[in-house]
């Protein structure tokens, strides 16, 4: 079940970051290869700082904050 919970959060993670970066999204896996990467970069950076956020709603914004500066990254790398 919790692989089932990870998954769904991170492609809502994902798209929501796709969506406020100006992307156009990388598709469903790409999604939630991104949002499951980026909770895993939002949660390390914050346990450095300290922060920890529980529950489903904390791991959804852990997982959007990852995939936004995931995304931001890659951006910058992006051809213009």
């Amino acid at each position: 079940m919790y692989i089932v919970l990870l998954l769904i959060l991170g492609a809502l993670a994902g798209w929501l970051a796709a969506r406020l970066v100006k992307g156009h999204g990388l598709g469903l896996w790409g999604n939630i290869g991104v949002g499951i990467v980026g909770a895993l970069l939002g949660g390390t950076l914050l346990g450095h700082v300290g922060v920890r956020m529980v529950g489903p709603l904390g791991q959804f914004l852990t997982a959007a904050l990852g995939a936004l500066i995931l995304l931001w990254v890659a951006g910058l790398f992006e051809k213009k």
